[in-house]
């Protein structure tokens, strides 16, 4: 398996700037791999030999719910205070490297592949611990507590030891899941979504949950609500609630992707 990851750099001169099919609508963005480069980075506080690319975060009329990074940090890179909201819970997905971090009072040193959930309230740090770049997806949403549940713990596994669960029917679409669908204490899910070549969504999906859609291996075709556009690689679709969405998956190789959703609460009220 391969994770994708912003290429950096800057795109030579002669491009025409219109032609990645970046797309920003009411319902749903399209950030294509292309615009993620040297000049869209961001800084972080608190954060040493570090940049990251910031691809989603909560917007009035818009999404709600999450924030999405791509982070990037250099050998001896890496923060004691990475996280600078104690309500935020994490998800750390490796793409690139070694990370050593240090969770609850526990250590651990984790690969590519490896998948790292950091609950709200828990102190936890992490550095480089490489002599080559580090670069890693981080996903941070406010936990919404429910009275009577405890808050979740945190834990680290990675892709390699998580099975598929393929869906009913098929073995050409299926979801490795790092947190079992019936643990209400957890109110998010960062999946992993594998078709195989020629595997589909075969009904445009609409419903409450806001997504995050990075794709980490090869490509597809992407229904957003009424556009069908052509997917691969470090490619990033923002989807609002109740955007349809389907997916027919082209190429060779399977087609994966790192996938946020919001589970198990009710919708606010407020707005």
């Amino acid at each position: 398996m391969t994770y994708a990851f912003p290429p950096g750099g800057m795109p030579p001169l002669t491009e025409d700037p219109a032609s990645n099919g970046a797309h920003f609508t009411e319902s749903y963005a399209f950030i294509p791999a292309s615009t993620m480069r040297d000049i869209t980075s961001s800084l972080l506080p608190n954060w040493v030999k570090t940049r990251c690319w910031i691809i989603a975060r909560p917007m009035t009329g818009f999404a709600e719910t999450f924030a999405q990074y791509a982070v990037e940090i250099e050998p001896n890179g890496g923060s004691d205070k990475p996280e600078p909201d104690r309500d935020a819970e994490g998800v750390l997905f490796i793409a690139e490297g070694k990370m050593e971090i240090i969770i609850a009072g526990e250590t651990h040193v984790v690969g590519t592949g490896g998948y790292v959930y950091c609950p709200p309230a828990t102190r936890w740090t992490l550095r480089n611990a490489s002599d080559e770049k580090l670069r890693f997806h981080w996903i941070r949403r406010r936990y919404v507590h429910v009275d009577g549940y405890d808050n979740p713990r945190p834990f680290v596994t990675s892709d390699a030891d998580q099975p598929v669960h393929w869906m009913p029917g098929t073995d050409k679409w299926g979801t490795t899941r790092f947190v079992s669908p019936d643990d209400l204490r957890h109110d998010m899910h960062v999946n992993i979504v594998t078709f195989k070549p020629g595997g589909q969504i075969p009904f445009a999906e609409t419903h409450v949950m806001e997504h995050g859609l990075y794709v980490l291996q090869g490509t597809a075709k992407y229904l957003l609500n009424e556009r069908w556009v052509d997917v691969g690689p470090g490619d990033f679709m923002w989807l609002r609630a109740f955007c349809p969405q389907a997916c027919i998956a082209t190429g060779d190789v399977p087609f994966r992707y790192l996938l946020y959703k919001d589970v198990n609460r009710h919708p606010s009220l407020t707005l």
